[in-house]
């Protein structure tokens, strides 16, 4: 039986990862070992109670103020101690994260070999999205099987002469959504109806779903994004415009300043994953930073507004079913208002098909560990 080593600290990564480490516990050839250093651990918590997974090691890295060449430093320490008690046959690793970095690399210091789910994504700018550019540049150097979302990230790997055991199998975060979904549907109709009415959210107004995290939204970006959200808010009194907060408090506070005291601003408290896609699914348009928002939302008919002057998902943008706005004022409170009072621009893009996958890729990943196994 063939051992697997799911490394993983963040809410994103949980989602993503979730169907992987769900598909693999079904393989009877497969055993699997799920090892989490809860780098966001207020947000990681809900999503494994939700897909029903219990981490074997938790290493609880996060401390107050810590900085990334410390997260790094006790992530290594701690995970050296990981791999000698676990002994993994390969470490699975997702997207970008200084927890999928520091995993990729004591994985390589143990001669194991690493299978990095989400591969190939590149913004071309090392320093936006700041550190995480770097960290995908650094776990590709160091992969063994790279599973790319589409053909364009797989072309990236190909630029940077890497040819080898690269798979395109779409973004697991669709699986992740198609699961919560079905999970959604088999509660009370009302529950989150009621959730939502009794947090102020109303469901007979146009939802624009505002959704910011990143580092480089800091300062005036975050400023800029405001003032626009603020205008769009005094022109549509139709509109809720609704804000769940990221715990980063250099990102929270500075949301609560602008945008605090507007009737139809709404600024909630974090939402667990099954109440933040039925909020995606109810929204009219979604305003976001967010890498993963921009691959859900495409399935769901929803058009998404990019809050960045870079993206390494320009598939989307392509497509058609997003558009980068940045973070200048005007130009967010141009395309937004393009899209509430054009319908037939708004139509076009709700009806693009996602380019991310149709929600079977951890089958493929799966299938793609099982025949390396075969070999290896």
């Amino acid at each position: 039986m063939k051992k697997i080593l799911f490394i993983f600290g963040t809410r994103p990564e949980a989602i993503k990862l979730a169907p992987v480490i769900k598909e693999c516990s079904n393989q009877k050839t497969l055993k699997v070992f799920v090892c989490i250093t809860a780098q966001h651990r207020e947000l990681l918590d809900d999503v494994l109670t939700f897909f029903q997974i219990i981490p074997d090691y938790d290493l609880d890295l996060m401390k107050p103020n810590q900085s990334l060449s410390q997260l790094t430093s006790e992530g290594i320490r701690t995970l050296d101690k990981v791999f000698s008690s676990c002994n993994p046959d390969i470490t699975i690793t997702q997207g970008d994260t200084t927890t999928a970095f520091i995993g990729s690399l004591v994985s390589f210091y143990h001669r194991c070999p690493v299978a990095h789910v989400e591969a190939g994504l590149r913004s071309n700018n090392i320093l936006s999205p700041y550190p995480e550019e770097a960290n995908r540049k650094f776990i590709s150097s160091i992969t063994n099987l790279h599973f790319t979302p589409t053909e364009l990230s797989k072309n990236n790997l190909i630029s940077e002469s890497i040819t080898k055991n690269i798979y395109v199998v779409g973004n697991t975060v669709i699986d992740a959504l198609h699961l919560g979904l079905e999970t959604i549907k088999n509660k009370s109709s009302y529950f989150y109806e009621d959730f939502f009415k009794r947090k102020g959210v109303d469901f007979n107004k146009r939802i624009l779903l505002l959704t910011l995290h990143r580092r480089e939204s800091y300062g005036e970006a975050i400023e800029s994004i405001s003032e626009a959200i603020k205008t769009i808010a005094k022109l549509y009194d139709d509109v809720q415009i609704i804000c769940p907060l990221h715990p980063n408090p250099n990102i929270k506070l500075k949301i609560k300043e602008f945008l605090n005291g507007f009737p139809n601003i709404l600024l909630t408290s974090p939402l667990n994953y099954p109440s933040f896609i039925y909020l995606l699914n109810k929204s009219f348009i979604v305003l976001s930073d967010s890498g993963g928002v921009q691959e859900e939302a495409p399935s769901l008919g929803k058009p998404v507004l990019v809050l960045r002057n870079t993206t390494e998902r320009p598939e989307a943008i392509k497509a058609g079913s997003s558009i980068k706005v940045g973070t200048c004022k005007d130009v967010i409170l141009k395309n937004t208002q393009n899209l509430l009072d054009n319908q037939e621009k708004y139509q076009t893009m709700a009806t693009i098909s996602n380019p991310y996958g149709k929600g079977d890729s951890s089958i493929k990943i799966t299938n793609h560990l099982l025949k390396y196994f075969i070999t290896n």
